[in-house]
């Protein structure tokens, strides 16, 4: 355990910032299983809508530096392909 004051302070900054940051990838997880489920189910136009809030989800977890930006583009870029796939089935 730390001694120091600002040491004190840091360590309750960072456990703040980690249950903040393990409450956005889970909303994440939760979102892309949601668009997964429906897109099996063959709704693909709630897919669509699905995707494009799964989308604004991941931008904004890269820029909150929750997710890195490769991550989040690399992630984007597979959920429009199944959509696209499924799409043209």
């Amino acid at each position: 355990m730390a001694n120091i004051k600002s040491a004190k302070k840091r360590i309750k900054v960072i456990n703040k910032k980690t249950a903040q940051n393990r409450r956005v990838k889970e909303n994440l997880k939760s979102i892309l299983k949601d668009y997964n489920r429906t897109l099996e189910a063959g709704d693909l136009e709630a897919a669509a809508e699905k995707r494009t809030l799964a989308e604004k989800k991941l931008k904004q977890a890269a820029a909150k530096h929750t997710i890195s930006r490769q991550a989040a583009s690399r992630k984007v870029s597979q959920i429009t392909k199944k959509l696209n796939a499924a799409k043209a089935e």
